[in-house]
């Protein structure tokens, strides 16, 4: 599959974007709702599928369109075509702190693994499908590592990760338990599995969940610091729960209330 071969700039530091260079002729691909910005003389076409070359037909297009939407993705996807006979950007912005890793599919064997919401955009002719994880354990208990995004051919795709990004080779037989959430991607060959934390107590009382992911190599993995189910479920804690605000200043939100309080309690003193 032939693949558009474009320049990038990552720029920024905890909400990062990435600007592709697109020349005459060449095209992006970005999940839906991660276009920044771009030039004048870019035509943007959304299509069924994952816009790939080699999904010809109606039912290639749909069969791509289902593999999306079983990883909680849109049906649709958007092409952003350099139209004009100059040089031409095209930025996508992260959708939450941490960093855009820069994947060349060339150089990692032609297919990459990675969490089902971390792609952001790619050259044209990367194709997008799912890893399902073979093991009836991982289907079980593997939480946000059983349904994957699958990214396939030879040019360059970009991930985004959570946080701050930790990259590992694994040798041979070496083993690495993970929280599953913490994984962003690895390469085919790694080996993924699911163990028990061994403890009862620990399982309970522990707050990492009841099972971790072993991934063994060889191979290459990348982890986040930050995954977007644990900003998510910190955020949740700390919203009011009740449909209120809440005050920034704990002291003058709680000497208002109490004032409000104390004239309710206080009937009409005042009359």
């Amino acid at each position: 599959m032939a693949m558009d071969v474009v320049d990038y700039e990552i720029r920024g530091a905890e909400m990062q974007y990435v600007e592709v260079e697109l020349d005459p002729g060449e095209a992006a691909i970005g999940e839906a709702g991660s276009m920044m910005f771009m030039d004048a003389g870019i035509g943007m076409d959304t299509v069924f599928g994952d816009g790939s070359k080699g999904q010809g037909g109606f039912f290639g297009k749909l069969l791509g369109a289902g593999k999306r939407l079983v990883t909680g993705e849109s049906l649709f996807t958007t092409i952003y075509t350099n139209e004009s006979a100059t040089k031409r950007r095209v930025a996508f912005a992260s959708p939450y702190p941490g960093k855009i890793l820069p994947m060349d599919l060339s150089q990692l064997g032609g297919t990459l693994i990675c969490q089902k919401d971390a792609f952001l955009c790619a050259a044209r002719g990367v194709s997008l499908g799912i890893a399902l994880q073979q093991k009836l354990s991982v289907g079980f208990f593997g939480g946000e590592g059983f349904i994957m995004q699958k990214l396939d051919g030879d040019g360059l795709a970009f991930v985004h990760a959570g946080g701050t990004v930790v990259k590992r080779e694994l040798q041979p037989g070496q083993t690495l338990l993970v929280d599953t959430g913490c994984v962003v991607a690895y390469t085919p060959n790694v080996s993924f599995e699911i163990q028990y934390v061994g403890k009862i107590k620990t399982a309970l009382f522990g707050g990492e969940g009841l099972f971790f992911a072993k991934m063994t190599g060889p191979g290459t993995i990348w982890l986040q610091s930050l995954p977007l189910s644990r900003l998510a479920s910190r955020i949740f804690a700390a919203a009011p729960q009740r449909g209120g605000s809440r005050e920034e200043g704990s002291m003058l939100g709680g000497l208002a209330a109490g004032g409000l309080l104390g004239g309710v309690l206080g009937g009409g003193d005042d009359e």
